[in-house]
């Protein structure tokens, strides 16, 4: 929780600044607006979207937001001309270190590698 509130806090101020090489375009806390039946659910994780259109996710999963479990979803954006035919544990290790340097996963947790990888 203190994780992502310390994540939440810095919404919309990181935009610009670059790191591990990779420039932040987009910081924010997200909400899904549903195009059924129009509800919006706000707080749904923090989003870190970069200038190549990579991403980082973190939500937390559970029923309370004690103990609940941290999912960090990491989307790397590799254009078609590009070596897509990467391992893709080797495409998005880089965003894993630059979710670690963000969120301070580590400090918070006491992990340094996840539990489950999917």
């Amino acid at each position: 929780e203190e994780m992502m509130k310390a994540m939440a806090d810095k919404a919309g101020q990181l935009v610009g600044q670059k790191v591990q090489g990779m420039e932040i375009a987009t910081n924010d806390v997200f909400e899904y607006h549903d195009p059924v039946d129009g509800s919006l659910s706000k707080n749904q994780g923090l989003r870190f979207i970069f200038t190549d259109k990579s991403r980082i996710i973190f939500r937390l999963s559970g029923t309370g937001v004690a103990g609940a479990t941290v999912r960090v979803y990491l989307e790397k954006y590799v254009a078609p001309s590009g070596d897509i035919g990467l391992h893709a544990f080797d495409v998005v290790k880089p965003l894993a270190a630059i979710a670690m340097e963000l969120s301070g996963l580590p400090t918070f947790t006491g992990r340094d590698t996840p539990t489950v990888i999917t």
